[in-house]
Parts: structure tokens; sequence; C-alpha cells
């Protein structure tokens, strides 16, 4: 199974949506609070319907507490300034995938501690800031999941 990271979300139908997103892939989701919402904020049940159900979701104090609960995984980091193209990454199950809050992107600390080649990036066009954090989700979810023979899918 494939961990999705999600450090410090801040906006409620971001994360409704990488729940759905989450539930409909197999992939199990992680929140690392603080929370910029509560758990039951209508804009987060909006967003993921209800597929809450049929997703993983735990939410864990901080990210070393989120890492030793997923046994260290390997961990690719998204971030506009990544190194590695997210396509050229080869994934294997039980990766886990960071994505930093929506206004501020990861820590540089947080991204400093992934090797600089799981840090990975979607291309843009110049002058681009960045994409919507569930677009990005969907995109190295789907790539990931690809690279894993949509096992599970049908």
């Amino acid at each position: 199974m494939i961990n999705l990271i999600l450090y410090e979300p801040e906006i409620p139908p971001n994360t409704g949506n990488i729940i759905r997103l989450c539930a409909n892939t197999g992939v199990a989701l992680h929140l690392v609070e603080p929370l910029g919402f509560e758990l039951d904020e209508p804009r987060l049940k909006r967003a993921g319907l209800d597929y809450a159900e049929f997703a993983t979701v735990s939410t864990h104090a901080s990210l070393t507490a989120c890492l030793d609960a997923l046994q260290a995984p390997r961990v690719f980091a998204l971030s506009t300034r990544g190194t590695t193209r997210y396509d050229a990454a080869a994934f294997q199950k039980n990766d886990a995938l960071l994505f930093g809050p929506e206004t501020r992107g990861l820590p540089q600390e947080v991204l400093e501690s992934v090797p600089a080649e799981q840090r990975l990036r979607l291309p843009m066009k110049e002058n681009s800031r960045s994409l919507n954090l569930s677009n990005s989700a969907a995109v190295v979810v789907y790539e990931v999941w690809r690279q894993l023979g949509f096992a599970g899918g049908r």
C-alpha cells in the first residue's frame, strides 16, 4: 500500500478531495498535525462526499510519529523546490508521498531531510507558482499506482 502524508494541511476541501482520491485508489492517508481545520468540518465532509468510510485516514502528532508508525518508509517529498521530476522516480509498495501545507509548502528542514533524488516536482510552465494540492496529489498517486500495475484496480 502506498501512503500519502499531508504535513499540516490547511484547506478542508483539499483534504476532502484527497480522502476521496485515497478511497478510490487504495492509498492510506496520514495527516500530520496541527491541522488547519477540524476533521468534522462540513467543507471537508462535502468534498470527501461519502468516501471517508472507504478511506484509511490516520492523524499523527508529528511527522516523526507518522514515519515511526509507518516503520520508516522510503519518503518522496513533493515540492516546487524538488530536483527530480515525479515521473522519473521508480516507486515501490509502501513508499510514502509527502506534501506540505497549501500556503507555504514543506519547511526547508523537512525537505532537506529527504534525499535530493527523492525530492520530486511536477513540471509547470515558467513563472507558475504551484498547482492545487489535491490536483498534485492525484497526478502523483496515479503515477505510483500505474507503476505498480494498478494493483487492486478494475
